[in-house]
């Protein structure tokens, strides 16, 4: 029962944080307090023996898929790779480009930012693309008199539907499938379905909710095409595009995902440097782009993971399983699922439907996927980006509120989720 209540407690505070105070100030530097949180909690777990150090050190060092520490590996070398591209201007550059092209129509706007967000989204992670598509919006709004609210809403939307395709789009994704032991190719076979079918009704339901506004006229966008550097971006995209082709056939070359990830994002901090020092230029896109890499997950998914060792000991987790696996997998697992997301987010909700997994068939693990994902459209506690996409609209004085979000996820989000989930459950 101990256990239970600290969890819950966490949870709230967590909940709290986000909300109230999401972060603290040490001296010159700001600290987000979600992840201090969830690491006192697990220290409080340890303290009482809610859990045992010999059962945490067993799960951090073991020689399987499951293990957190590989996870994050992933994860983080995935986004190196994406965040670097980004800090050379690539996505800026496409962003304008295509603004240029698609210019004169809201219409065709909407659906041209549609399909590149898309697009995007796939080959690289929906983080970075709502990082870096929400400045630009909203200056591209501002500067061509538009209303910035549909194409947010839609570019949110976009990259967490999309982020589903692949297992890298999302680090709920890699840890489900890493923790099921699912192969690149086998993820995408199942999930590449749902994902059009639940893209194809958010867009929907996007078009219809803004249709007036598109009809609306905008005014000339002046801003210059700035092309990355050459030699850097070839540096960039070809590593990226290595890593995803490896990673694809990762089960068949018999090389784990995690080494394959790093080893790439290493190549590139180290070839980029090699090339600026020889050019005599600054570092300063390596040093941006370990400075924007997500370290404050590693010490909130570790910590998540100890709160979730700590009920699975406490056999908390095996009733969870049970009350799940009375209802219709698909269903349970995907609307459960969504629930648990937007009450303490989608990386611990990701943790502790792992350990819900075992004794289900396997189409409730890409059930969770799917959860994990379309639950950020939900409210912003459901994910990360949701979190941060907040902060960023206060940034740019977008009035977007707390109840504007939850009223647009669960018009888009509910339908969405039912519609994948029983593409799921057809096919």
């Amino acid at each position: 029962m101990l256990c239970l209540c600290i969890v819950i407690a966490t949870i709230c505070l967590i909940i709290a944080s986000i909300l109230f105070f999401p972060t603290i100030k040490i001296g010159n530097h700001r600290i987000s307090c979600y992840w201090v949180i969830s690491l006192i909690s697990a220290g409080i777990l340890l303290i009482f023996r809610q859990v045992s150090l010999e059962n945490i050190w067993n799960s951090f060092t073991a020689n399987t898929s499951v293990n957190p520490l590989k996870i994050l590996v992933l994860f983080i070398s995935m986004t190196i790779l994406s965040i670097f591209l980004d800090e050379i201007g690539f996505f800026r550059y496409i962003a304008v480009a295509s603004a240029h092209k698609l210019k004169g129509s809201q219409m065709k706007l909407f659906f041209g930012f549609y399909a590149l967000i898309s697009i995007l989204t796939i080959f690289t992670s929906n983080d970075i693309i709502i990082l870096t598509f929400t400045p630009f919006i909203c200056y591209y709004a501002k500067n061509t008199k538009i209303n910035p609210i549909p194409y947010l809403v839609l570019e949110f939307v976009a990259a967490n539907t999309w982020s589903m395709a692949l297992i890298i789009g999302n680090p709920t994704n890699i840890y489900l499938a890493s923790a099921l032991h699912i192969d690149f190719l086998s993820y995408l076979k199942i999930m590449i379905l749902p994902t059009i079918v639940a893209a194809s009704i958010s867009l929907l339901l996007l078009f219809l909710i803004f249709r007036k506004n598109l009809k609306k006229p905008m005014e000339e966008f002046t801003e210059e095409i700035k092309k990355p550097n050459l030699i850097l971006l070839i540096i960039g995209l070809v590593h990226l595009f290595a890593t995803t082709v490896l990673l694809a056939i990762a089960s068949y070359i018999q090389f784990e995902m995690w080494i394959i990830a790093i080893s790439f994002a290493g190549s590139l901090l180290l070839i980029t440097t090699l090339y600026l020092v020889i050019r005599k230029e600054r570092l300063t896109p390596i040093k941006l782009t370990l400075l924007r890499a997500p370290w404050s997950l590693i010490p909130f998914v570790l910590s998540m993971f100890v709160l979730v060792l700590s009920l699975n000991q406490q056999g908390i987790t095996k009733t969870l399983e049970d009350l799940l696996l009375k209802l219709p997998p698909i269903y349970s697992y995907g609307i459960g699922g969504t629930i648990a997301a937007n009450l303490i987010n989608n990386i611990p909700m990701s943790v502790l439907f792992s350990n819900l997994l075992s004794n289900a068939p396997s189409t409730a693990i890409y059930a969770s996927v799917i959860a994990s994902n379309i639950a950020a459209f939900i409210t912003p506690i459901g994910a990360l980006a949701g979190i941060m996409w907040m902060k960023l609209l206060k940034t740019y004085d977008i009035k977007f509120s707390f109840k504007d979000f939850t009223l647009y996820g669960c018009i888009i989000g509910i339908p969405t989720l039912i519609g994948a989930l029983s593409i799921l459950y057809i096919f």
